[in-house]
């Protein structure tokens, strides 16, 4: 067998791979309102129903993504330091509440203590 022949078989193999495979994919790979209608009426009723729910899941993901991907980074790291800075704004609302709390009582215990030497 020459060269020729050889690599001439060896490029009919690789196109018919590299341009068949994906040919064939598309082919036989349904599209999504294909697939939406071969659900049955309760799967497409509780798709429509979480639809909005998943978009909204999707977008917080995709928009952590964007945020973590802005930071030099890995993204633990960078959703380590968002979660720290979550934890943190907790904690300071916490603090503020518990003086707010703290200060009211400290009022009422002004009032009653006025009350009493009244």
């Amino acid at each position: 067998m020459s060269r020729r022949a050889m690599y001439g078989k060896m490029a009919a193999v690789f196109l018919g791979c590299s341009i068949g495979g994906p040919l064939i994919m598309y082919y036989v790979t349904p599209s999504e309102g294909e697939l939406f209608k071969r659900f049955s009426p309760d799967l497409q009723k509780r798709n429509l129903e979480m639809r909005p729910e998943r978009e909204k899941n999707y977008k917080d993901f995709a928009g952590k993504m964007i945020e973590y991907s802005k930071s030099d980074k890995p993204i633990w790291a960078a959703e380590e330091d968002a979660r720290r800075k979550v934890r943190e704004e907790i904690m300071s609302r916490e603090s503020a509440e518990r003086k707010v709390r703290e200060e009211r009582a400290a009022e009422m215990r002004a009032e009653i203590q006025a009350a009493k030497a009244r």
